[in-house]
């Protein structure tokens, strides 16, 4: 009669036939020597007559090499990099894609940062660096130092007075005045003077009069005129009379041009002013003014260069 029990020797024994290759050494132990034997065989089962299971086991349990042991622990390291590198990638890739939604529903970016400005150094020639081991050259001159704090300030070697009116190009009170003087440097009449009396304030002109009208017009542009000039072919003696700049020269927008009694059909008793709209390429003028179409009527004509050289001007 068989028993179950000598069946199962039997198996083990095939199993664990490598134990026979481990004790060839003679020493009873799995040496080192009888593992890299199996492993030589590169755990092939077959060739040493062991089970494939049991192979593989003592190769998981066979102590390695000291060279084995740092590849191991550098691929593993690897391993680590790649697994960071990869979950950072996704972090950012999610976060892109979240900022992106953001933008095409018209939300600002909740992560958005300020740009910022790289500048990259540009590293000095080794031709002209100096060395620290390399000589100095001595100065040729002293350096001048001082050993008292005395002395006073100055605003110029020749301690001279301060002209306020060299800080500004004129001394106009009036700001309009300043910027055609600047214009006017070289045509002013000598010793102008721009702050001079300007005459009665207020429109004191019957309303709808040619008076009435250059007043108010040269108000809007901010020159100055008296209320009280006059009739129309009174106001360049009145003006000039004050200290106006009066000439035969249309110069710019805002002169009051006056006409002479009787002048370029104005009435031979009163006379009649305009104020100077535009100066054109060749000369002629364009001027607005009222009551020469009814009274109040407020109208434009052009002269030429020829006959606006016979009328006056009165500037600033």
């Amino acid at each position: 009669m068989k028993h179950a029990s000598h069946k199962a020797t039997k198996v083990s024994h095939q199993k664990f036939s490598l134990a026979k290759a481990l004790f060839a050494s003679g020493k009873g132990s799995h040496s080192v020597r009888a593992v890299r034997a199996v492993q030589a065989a590169g755990g092939d089962a077959m060739v040493l007559g062991l089970d494939p299971a049991v192979a593989e086991k003592i190769n998981e349990i066979a102590p390695q090499t000291r060279r084995s042991i740092r590849q191991a622990a550098r691929a593993a390291e690897r391993r680590s990099h790649i697994l960071a590198s990869a979950s950072l990638a996704a972090l950012v890739g999610t976060a892109a894609t979240s900022m992106a939604f953001a933008s095409q529903n018209g939300e600002a970016p909740v992560l958005a940062d300020p740009a910022t400005t790289t500048t990259q150094l540009k590293r000095v020639s080794d031709v002209s660096s100096a060395s620290r081991s390399e000589a100095r050259t001595e100065l040729t001159s002293p350096v001048a130092t001082q050993s008292t704090n005395e002395g006073g300030w100055g605003l110029s070697n020749s301690e001279s007075a301060l002209n306020t009116q060299l800080m500004n190009r004129n001394i106009a009170n009036n700001p309009v005045v300043s910027v055609l003087m600047d214009e006017d440097s070289a045509a002013l009449p000598a010793g102008y003077n721009p702050n001079h009396d300007a005459g009665t304030s207020g429109n004191n002109y019957p309303w709808g009069q040619c008076t009435w009208y250059a007043y108010n017009r040269r108000t809007e542009l901010g020159l100055p005129t008296s209320g009280n000039f006059g009739n129309g072919g009174q106001w360049a003696d009145s003006a000039a009379a004050l200290g106006y700049w009066v000439d035969n020269t249309p110069r710019h927008v805002g002169d009051a041009v006056v006409f002479a009694q009787g002048q370029a059909g104005s009435d031979p008793v009163y006379g009649h002013v305009a104020v100077l709209e535009k100066i054109n390429a060749d000369g002629s003028i364009e001027v607005s003014e009222s009551n020469v179409k009814g009274l109040g009527v407020i109208s434009h004509r052009t002269f030429s260069a020829a006959d606006a050289a016979k009328l006056q001007f009165v500037h600033y």
